[in-house]
């Protein structure tokens, strides 16, 4: 089950909120719990079983920690190695054998396993959880449902973002609810669902367009077809983000900003700065920091980027396309730092060839083979097999052109200013006035397309 489907909206978010608002304080993180484990299982039954072993093991390991602080960093390393041998045989079994078949020419059986959907945000929460226990950074959770809930969490629970126990402890015990608060929600949600169902679905389908054309592509339509995917990623992620927060808000919890603008960004740091915040997070603190960070040797400093960005291809997907991702955004980030902030270049040059560069990333992020990513960027160079343009990218232009205008125009900052300006300025009964409009007119035309429309991927699932 995904937030932007017809089920969803009109049965379980319905039923979930009802049931949550009138039973008492003491069981709504009961009722979480169990409206968590439906949401997951209705998609996933058979998995359900593994997050009910991954939720056990940390609570009981947490447990134990806390009982024999002495021997506090044996458990930890034990608990830390059988989440990640869960996370590796169920996301890279695959990819190991193939592997392991092509580099010494076996002919091992390699069967298919399905992966379980979620699992890699909800292994590293509970992997936050039981480093930041042994840190000392909060005491140990006792009360299992309370611990379950945290890990089960369906607003966060199959696309994040990551939350950190750290984060979320106190809320926990102890959290708000309000009608302004539910309406706060309520207007993140449906913000979320448009991003969601009028721009990533719709970029999407004209990336999926052209890239079937395969390598018969122009340049023009090479870079249509990027900017597509570009826009579609964005709107996909950070919207299913928007909604997870605005769900947070109607259940009482706060989580953090997952999406800052990062197409406005100055430079590769900045962009990852805007980017998936929560995963930048846990990679920095879990990861990064503990390995030395950049106050080290500058052998080592480049060691431990490139360590970060190889992990973070490969938490991605079991593929070499994810692994080349992360290093190229490893190499990225080490030029940018030991190489071109040394130069003096204007703002907007910087942020055009940040957008270049990612961009360009996103092109190996989404190919299915180290070729078909050479077929890519060699059709955007000026290298193409039908020239600089044609047919396909000026119809495609023709009817998408103003859709991917649209879709540059919301991913930039351009109303923040403006928008606050008028919320808190003499006019600003017309903000609230407008604002209601727009929202509405949101929500009945996403509904509308749910509806109507079959195309409603979420790409994160493949994580």
């Amino acid at each position: 089950m995904i937030f932007s489907s017809v089920t969803f909206l009109f049965i379980f978010l319905p039923v979930t909120l009802l049931l949550y608002y009138i039973v008492p304080k003491k069981l709504k993180n009961v009722v979480l719990l169990l409206t968590s484990l439906v949401f997951y299982a209705w998609g996933e039954p058979v998995y359900v079983i593994l997050m009910l072993y991954s939720i056990l093991l940390n609570y009981s390991m947490g447990l134990l920690m806390d009982r024999f602080p002495n021997a506090g960093k044996q458990i930890l390393v034990f608990t830390v190695a059988i989440n990640l041998l869960l996370l590796g045989f169920f996301k890279y079994y695959g990819f190991f054998m193939e592997n392991l078949n092509a580099l010494f020419r076996l002919n091992l059986p390699v069967r298919t396993i399905a992966l379980p959907i979620g699992i890699s945000f909800y292994t590293f929460q509970a992997l936050s959880y039981v480093i930041d226990l042994y840190r000392g950074k909060f005491p140990v959770q006792k009360n299992f449902v309370k611990f379950a809930a945290y890990i089960t969490m369906f607003p966060q629970l199959i696309a994040g973002p990551i939350v950190r126990y750290e984060d979320v402890e106190k809320q926990m015990d102890e959290r708000t609810l309000s009608m302004a608060r539910f309406g706060k929600g309520a207007v993140r949600f449906i913000i979320g669902l448009g991003k969601k169902v009028l721009l990533a679905n719709l970029t999407g389908a004209v990336f999926e367009t052209l890239h079937a054309s395969g390598a018969g592509i122009s340049t023009l339509s090479a870079w249509t077809m990027a900017l597509s995917y570009t826009f579609q990623i964005y709107f996909d992620f950070s919207g299913y983000s928007d909604m997870a927060i605005g769900l947070g808000e109607m259940l009482g919890f706060t989580f953090m900003e997952n999406f800052n603008y990062p197409y406005a960004a100055e430079s590769v740091t900045d962009f990852w700065r805007r980017w998936h915040i929560s995963l930048g997070t846990w990679f920095r603190e879990y990861v990064y920091i503990p390995l030395g960070g950049n106050r080290v040797r500058v052998w080592k400093h480049v060691r431990n980027i490139l360590i970060v960005w190889m992990l973070t291809g490969l938490w991605h997907g079991a593929s070499w396309n994810f692994v080349l991702w992360g290093l190229y955004y490893g190499l990225l980030l080490l030029l940018e730092k030991y190489v071109f902030l040394k130069w003096k270049i204007p703002s907007l040059i910087r942020r055009f060839f940040t957008l270049i560069f990612v961009i360009v990333g996103w092109m190996i992020f989404s190919a299915n083979t180290l070729p078909e990513i050479l077929t890519s960027l060699k059709s955007m160079f000026g290298f193409a097999e039908n020239g600089f343009a044609d047919k396909t990218a000026l119809y495609t232009l023709k009817n998408s052109g103003l859709l991917l205008g649209i879709s540059a125009f919301f991913s930039l900052p351009i109303l923040k200013k403006p928008l606050r300006r008028l919320k808190s300025g003499p006019a600003g009964v017309l903000y609230y006035l407008f604002g209601f409009v727009f929202l509405l007119a949101i929500l009945t035309v996403s509904i509308a397309f749910l509806v109507t429309e079959n195309y409603n991927p979420f790409l994160y699932f493949r994580f």
